[in-house]
């Protein structure tokens, strides 16, 4: 739970906004806490999308570089942790776009609206986290964004850069290979 902390008025902020607020005045201990509070979650997201320990490393030094140099026009319409991860998915994207092809887009979405996020048997997180590892990029991304950080369609497809219809036929995908490779235990 995030630390509420107190205002002159009497009133409470999240402590992020204060930390950010101390930290674009130049107060480097400020952006250390934030830096602590977030470098995991912000890790976590670089480690999925990217699927390489030292990627994901340098994504994420790259995505508190970038917060730092752009403190002062964050505005505290969302919260601090989703500024950061749309920092880190646009560091990932930028860096991967200089080496790969685009994804694959799809207008016709039919079916993918239908959300079904049960999985049929048991299975463990090691197991999942490999299954999602060896999702093709477009499909993980979307995963990843939508289905474990929780993004709307919407964010997580303008994050991407490509269409909503796309984003929702992408989560349909993944979570129809990730059933199929836990149903038969095939990790590739």
């Amino acid at each position: 739970m995030q630390e509420e902390a107190p205002l002159a008025d009497g009133g409470v902020a999240d402590i992020d906004q204060v930390l950010v607020a101390r930290a674009s005045g130049g107060d480097i201990r400020a952006f250390e806490r934030l830096y602590r509070e977030h470098v995991g979650r912000v890790h976590g997201l670089c480690l999925r999308m990217a699927r390489d320990a030292s990627l994901a490393e340098d994504y994420t030094q790259e995505t508190f570089i970038r917060a730092w140099r752009a403190l002062e026009r964050f505005e505290a319409r969302s919260q601090v942790s989703t500024w950061l991860h749309r920092i880190a998915v646009n560091v990932v994207l930028e860096r991967r776009r200089r080496r790969e092809p685009p994804v694959e887009y799809v207008e016709d979405v039919g079916d993918y609206d239908r959300d079904n996020d049960t999985l049929d048997t048991p299975v463990e997180e090691a197991e999942l986290e490999a299954v999602v590892a060896s999702l093709p990029q477009g499909a993980r991304d979307v995963l990843t964004l939508c289905g474990i950080y929780g993004y709307a369609h919407g964010e997580a497809a303008t994050m991407l850069g490509i269409a909503e219809g796309t984003c929702k036929a992408q989560l349909h995908r993944a979570r129809a290979l990730v059933r199929a490779r836990l149903d038969n235990g095939v990790k590739r």
